[in-house]
């Protein structure tokens, strides 16, 4: 493909119109990534099978996770643009559908299609973002991509808490019909590409590996212990079944013409722990997300706008401090940026997990936002990195890897967080009880916080040096250079 840059970056700027459609496409995704939670106690009110929640955020996640591979691969041959149009119009179904759910199941299922339109719609934005500007420009970029979420994470929990406590939960999904259309149309009308036509292969058999075993380990998680004991024949069966799926996954992989996931990739230092880092940061921002509105309305009986509000507090602190990532790693590199925003995203989750004892909205937000302003400083500039080590060719398959990593995280993470508030609530006397609901959450930050440890854990492992060092230069770059 080829592109022509311009020497600015705004809306005024020969690229600006792309930039906004692309930043309508991000708020889809930003706002869908908190307006859920808010309404979880609503919808469960409504529905029913409060166990079952988990699945809301563990279904679409996994639908992401492992069609973000299927995307990128198509990206990097076909192009750009028929694959956001694609996420967005799956998006735009499975809103509908989910906005029209009769039971749990059946959101359950709509929202499967919202993740397979998210897996296209969020990689490709930031791809095309990678493709039509410079790593210093991307600093500049990165701040109008920010303030998407830094609105989002405003309106997002306020929709979702206005639309509980006032009219229906089924709004939260009604009002992403015309955002998708006017995505759509922004991406149709501002974006063009010139893409040299290439034969490609579809990795069917790793697809399908993937999604069993990824499917297998989340259902062994989430109903380990409650429909089923833990040592049972269906616990057991599905752990095996996913384990032995994941492992056959990776044989698959090594052999094929072009693997869904390219495993070869994750033997560069910069892309093994750029990936490892986005695991830790999809796994907190579920954790918390998912977890605090229940934590707040079951124990308090909070309503549904406080505790949007308080989750509003962690997505307006990783924009504000995501608006100013592209200053920090341009001064001081990407391994500096990214392990000072681990290492605040740490002690967030460690207040977080010490105080969860004593539930209280004012405290959450407060420590919420601090978490979000560490990752801020870490999941942009993670993703950066991954792709400034590669050229065209490469990088929707790098940047489909960091989204997959996250997606996967999140999945992997709201079910581990899901089984163990489910254990804990099932030992004690329900989701209404204060001291239960109060010692199950208690329990998922301290989950949480072990992640964020790991996560910082990762980003040490990070090559050092300026953005422009070899290890952050593209390898055909490096060999010429």
């Amino acid at each position: 493909m080829s592109s022509t840059r311009g020497t600015t970056v705004g809306f005024r700027s020969e690229r600006g119109a792309v930039l906004l459609a692309l930043m309508l496409t991000t708020g889809l995704i930003a706002i869908d990534a908190t307006i859920l939670a808010t309404a979880v106690p609503s919808v469960v009110k409504d529905l029913g099978e409060f166990d079952q929640f988990p699945w809301l955020f563990s279904v679409y996640l996994l639908a992401q996770a492992v069609s973000v591979p299927i995307y990128s691969k198509l990206a990097d041959t076909i192009g750009r643009k028929p694959v956001i149009l694609v996420g967005i119009g799956l998006f735009l179904v499975g809103s509908v559908l989910a906005g029209l759910a009769w039971n749990m199941t059946s959101l359950i299922v709509f929202r499967v299609i919202q993740g397979l339109g998210a897996g296209a719609a969020a990689p490709m934005s930031m791809t095309i973002v990678g493709d039509i500007y410079t790593v210093e420009e991307r600093a500049l970029v990165q701040g109008y991509i920010a303030s998407v979420w830094a609105v989002s994470s405003v309106v997002g929990p306020a929709l979702g808490g206005i639309f509980s406590q006032f009219t229906s939960w089924r709004w939260i999904f009604i009002v992403n019909i015309p955002l998708c259309l006017v995505a759509g149309w922004a991406i149709l009308r501002s974006y063009h590409e010139n893409v040299e036509p290439r034969r490609h292969t579809i990795d069917y058999a790793g697809a399908v590996l993937l999604t069993v075993g990824l499917t297998a380990v989340i259902l062994a998680l989430l109903e380990g212990g409650n429909a089923w004991a833990w040592l049972s024949v269906p616990s057991l069966l599905s752990f095996a079944v996913g384990v032995a799926s994941l492992a056959w996954f990776v044989f698959v992989e090594r052999r094929a013409a072009e693997p869904i996931v390219d495993l070869a990739i994750l033997a560069r230092p910069l892309i093994l722990t750029t990936t490892l880092v986005s695991l830790g940061v999809g796994a907190l921002m579920i954790g918390i997300t998912s977890f605090v509105p229940t934590y707040l309305e079951n124990a308090l009986n909070a309503p549904p706008l406080v505790s949007g509000i308080a989750v509003a507090a962690l997505t307006l602190g990783w924009p504000l401090s995501a608006a100013n990532s592209g200053r920090l790693y341009m001064r001081w590199g990407f391994r500096v940026t990214i392990l000072a925003g681990s290492a605040i995203a740490l002690l967030g989750t460690i207040a977080l997990a010490a105080t969860g004892p004593w539930p209280n909205p004012f405290t959450v937000a407060a420590i919420a936002f601090v978490i979000g302003f560490g990752l801020g400083w870490t999941a942009a500039p993670t993703l950066i990195a991954a792709q400034a080590s590669v050229d065209w060719d490469e990088r929707g398959v790098v940047t489909g890897v960091n989204v997959f990593a996250r997606s996967a995280g999140s999945a992997v993470g709201v079910a581990i967080f899901g089984a163990i508030a489910n254990n804990v609530i099932n030992a004690g006397r329900g989701e209404h009880d204060y001291a239960t609901i109060v010692s199950a959450s208690t329990w998922v930050f301290v989950a949480v916080a072990v992640l964020a440890a790991l996560m910082c854990v990762a980003s040490l492992r990070m090559p050092g040096g300026s953005v422009d060092s070899a290890a952050f230069a593209p390898a055909t770059q490096g060999a010429t250079d």
